[in-house]
């Protein structure tokens, strides 16, 4: 709430007219506003009595400083002339008809998706580019005769480490610093020695999810999953859950989305089957939590993997995945500028 509040008050001081004064508001106070929707996606399930008063007695603090806020910058902007400023000339702002930035869709999705995920108390981590195979493989039991280790999937370097093939090599290392219970995410680019073609590249981006403390089970995992996927597709996604096999995990699951682009027709993104391979998930395995430190006696947990670069092109009907590493400004052009 603070994040926000601070947030607001910098957007707020950046308005240069009521148009920019409107569209903060929509952000902040309309019907899927940062402020407005974070009641519906606070997990109060996860607090105590004492907890949710607090909450909702910030909750309601919050949204009054910011319509208050809001009606301040309103009566300034209008002070200076129907929302326009007036005073001396600065000479930082950008000359007229200057083209602005724009921000990459796969910035969108992620910057979305930690909104949502801190929604419901998870801590956005980050990771390393380049890893050690303990963190890769060994501490994921994967073990060494795995494919996964093989030249044709896995760039090694000379020096033993390697380029990271998922986030997930992130997830003993956050269990090492935080210990349980943890909620957190952490998104990133990943490499992985790819035939590149419509749905497949060398390059491309994750967010890894982990939720660990006692009592978690399959019921907590599926209802958080459905809960994203409807949050950033603002629609009731198609979904379907079949079992498979992931060494850091147990059960395993592979859950598909109905293919956004072609709704369930088949196209090349979805290789004609009308559904796209999007979160692999499961229950974490006992090996991941004792090398994270944590005692699966007491604790359980899920994790998942989730595809930035693919929820992008479900997102916003991107038929290449090509396109996103093509630096096209054409392309680029079709999303939100930069602000």
């Amino acid at each position: 709430m603070d994040d926000l509040k601070r947030q607001l008050d910098q957007e707020l001081g950046q308005a240069r007219s009521l148009e920019d004064l409107e569209r903060i508001r929509v952000a902040y106070l309309g019907k899927k506003g940062s402020i407005t929707t974070l009641s519906r996606t606070t997990d109060f399930g996860a607090l105590g009595p004492e907890e949710r008063k607090d909450f909702g007695r910030r909750f309601n603090e919050l949204k009054q400083a910011a319509e208050q806020a809001l009606a301040e910058t309103k009566a300034r902007l209008e002070q200076a002339g129907g929302g326009r400023l007036s005073g001396a000339v600065d000479l930082t702002l950008p000359g007229a008809g200057r083209r602005l930035g724009s921000l990459h869709p796969i910035s969108l999705v992620q910057m979305e998706l930690e909104q949502i995920f801190q929604g419901m108390s998870f801590v956005v981590g980050s990771g390393f580019h380049v890893e050690r195979e303990h963190y890769n493989f060994d501490a994921l039991n994967i073990p060494p005769d795995h494919p996964a280790r093989e030249m044709q999937d896995t760039f090694w370097l000379t020096n033993g480490m390697l380029l990271r093939t998922h986030t997930s090599a992130n997830q003993v290392r956050m269990l090492e610093k935080h210990g349980a219970p943890l909620r957190a995410i952490f998104p990133g680019r990943c490499f992985r020695y790819e035939n590149v073609d419509a749905s497949h590249e060398n390059t491309f981006y994750q967010v890894e999810g982990l939720m660990v403390d006692k009592g978690v089970t399959i019921s907590h995992l599926i209802a958080v999953m459905k809960s994203l996927l409807d949050q950033v597709f603002h629609q009731d996604v198609k979904v379907r859950l079949r079992p498979g096999y992931f060494p850091f995990v147990e059960p395993g699951f592979e859950l598909d989305c109905q293919c956004l682009i072609c709704h369930g027709a088949g196209c090349k993104t979805c290789k004609h089957s009308g559904w796209i391979e999007l979160l692999p998930c499961g229950m974490v395995h006992p090996v991941v939590l004792r090398h994270g430190g944590v005692d699966p006696e007491q604790y359980s947990g899920f994790a998942f993997g989730l595809g930035l670069t693919r929820l992008a092109m479900m997102k916003y009907g991107i038929p290449e995945i090509r396109l996103m590493n093509s630096g096209d400004v054409r392309f680029l052009e079709q999303f939100p500028a930069a602000v």
